[in-house]
């Protein structure tokens, strides 16, 4: 993994991993897309029924949602990179384990290493927890500047779109709004 010097070479050598219970189960493995040099990277928790079935990430209703919170910063799809921490989709959507998680760690990071962004928005717990190891539920987290180490690129957490639409209140929209304006105004910032 470490020697894979591209996302398309990471794919590649990754794809048919059966490193732990989902890769047996799933129909499509579901790496991530977009901009491979993006400066804004979400990550979320992994891939649902329309992602499996389609090999892309957050492609049902809730990566409709996604896609409209993106275009509201001002970005497009195609400018930032998506990908969740597991790869393949857990039974009935559920939460993947920590096991699963663990499985999966690697090649996340790996993609991280490669794309190199500015910002990372994670976006539900199960990132915020695998990825930073921060257990509190999101929505005390939500908002506050984390940061991933070793590289030191700055994360924020917010609401996974798929909560957003559960929860379709004025407060939860109003919260992830300030969360991505924070990530936006990041990016904005001089480079250096």
């Amino acid at each position: 993994m470490a020697s894979a010097a591209t996302l398309a070479e990471l794919e590649a050598r990754v794809q048919g991993c059966l490193a732990c219970p989902l890769g047996p189960g799933r129909l499509r493995f579901v790496f991530g897309e977009g901009n491979p040099s993006a400066d804004l990277m979400f990550i979320g928790e992994g891939p649902g029924r329309d992602e499996d079935l389609q090999g892309r990430p957050f492609v049902g209703r809730a990566g409709e949602l996604l896609d409209k919170m993106i275009g509201a910063i001002g970005l497009e799809r195609s400018e930032v990179y998506i990908a969740n921490v597991v790869k393949c989709r857990p039974p009935d959507n559920r939460v993947p384990t920590a096991s699963e998680a663990q499985r999966c760690l690697g090649y996340l990071m790996r993609q991280i290493d490669l794309i190199q962004p500015r910002v990372i928005v994670t976006l539900g717990a199960t990132p915020l927890r695998e990825l930073l190891g921060v257990g509190e539920g999101i929505t005390r987290v939500r908002g506050q500047w984390k940061r991933l180490e070793p590289q030191g690129i700055p994360v924020m957490p917010t609401f996974h779109p798929a909560y957003v639409l559960r929860q379709y209140t004025d407060d939860v929209r109003r919260a992830v709004w300030t969360d991505l304006k924070a990530a936006r105004a990041w990016l904005d910032r001089p480079k250096g």
